[in-house]
This record gives structure tokens, sequence and C-alpha cells, in this order.
């Protein structure tokens, strides 16, 4: 029996033509959690509703995070009891670094409880997708979380931040991994 997808997006929320949305329609009975209304750049609210939409979800669960939402997993397993069948973190925003224009402030994040990144073993086999282009995390520093979550690491090559601006839409490598997982 293969396991739900429970696809985790970053601070932006769901967007319309992201790979992961794209994936989820991809993947019948998919969970994405939820964009919150308040507190959207707490890092506890978005824990909380991660947590929630796990629990929503009755047997394996394979977690397809993006970016921050890839932090998010990473505080989650820190204080979750729940199994989970694998992860799939693709592009991990380095938010001890500050961000282009356009994305939350360090202060701001520092504030709201993303620092410092989670750097324990994560509790569950997990694949971390690294770019060699992201704008949001350098390789080195992306290959470093890996090593650190005890993850494998996929060198995406030149793939920006898997996002629209990136020329990602669709991403047929991402649905490949996820089924990977799933199995």
């Amino acid at each position: 029996m293969s396991a739900t997808v429970l696809f985790v997006p970053g601070l932006r929320d769901r967007v319309e033509d992201h790979w992961q949305t794209h994936a989820a329609r991809a993947f019948p009975g998919s969970v994405t959690v939820a964009p919150l209304t308040e507190d959207r750049l707490s890092r506890a609210a978005r824990v909380a509703a991660l947590d929630a939409a796990l629990n929503s979800i009755a047997g394996d669960v394979v977690i397809a995070a993006h970016s921050a939402g890839c932090l998010m997993v990473a505080h989650w397993a820190l204080a979750s009891t729940r199994s989970t069948r694998a992860a799939l973190l693709a592009t991990p925003a380095d938010v001890e670094l500050p961000l282009p224009p356009g994305y939350p402030t360090y202060d701001e994040l520092s504030a709201n409880g993303w620092l410092p990144i989670p750097r324990a073993p994560l509790p569950f086999p997990t694949l971390v997708v690294a770019s060699r282009n992201d704008p949001l995390a350098r390789f080195a520093r992306v290959e470093e979380m890996a090593r650190d979550w005890g993850a494998n690491l996929h060198d995406a090559g030149d793939v920006g931040h898997l996002n629209p601006p990136s020329g990602y839409g669709p991403w047929p490598d991402g649905h490949r991994l996820i089924e990977q997982l799933r199995q």
C-alpha cells in the first residue's frame, strides 16, 4: 500500500503554478498543509498546522516540502512522536543568512522562531534536493543541512529555487522522487 503524500509549502503558501500544486493533483488523496490566516510568519503556528494536517491522515505518510516548508518539517520532527515513512525536502531556504529582497528579513524570521535551523538527525528517511544556483541557499549550506539531518542529498543541478520564477511549474523529477519514497 502506498503512502499518502503531504505537501508542505514554504512561506508563500500554495502557488497555482508551483511544482507542489501540480504534484498534488497527480497524487490522488494527497493533502496540502492549509495556509495560515493569522500569524503567517510564526514558525510555531506553521508547525502546528503541519502537525494538524499529519494527524488528519490515517496510515503512512510521505512528506513533500519546499523551501521554508523543509524547515517546518525539521522543527516538527524535533517534537513529534508521529511516525512518517519518508520526506522529500526540496530546496530548503537558508534563513540563517539574509534572503533576497521581497522575502522576510533575518530579524523578522528570528523574531518569529525560525532561527536557528534545526541540525539534529531526522527520525525518518529523508532526501534533500539541492540546487546549484538557488538564490535562497548556497549548495554547500544545503549539503550541510542534509548531512546534519542524516539525509541523502540529490544534486538537482541548476534549478534555481524550484519555483515558477525559476521555470518550475511541473517538476517531473520531483514526481518521480516522491513516487519512489511512497513505494
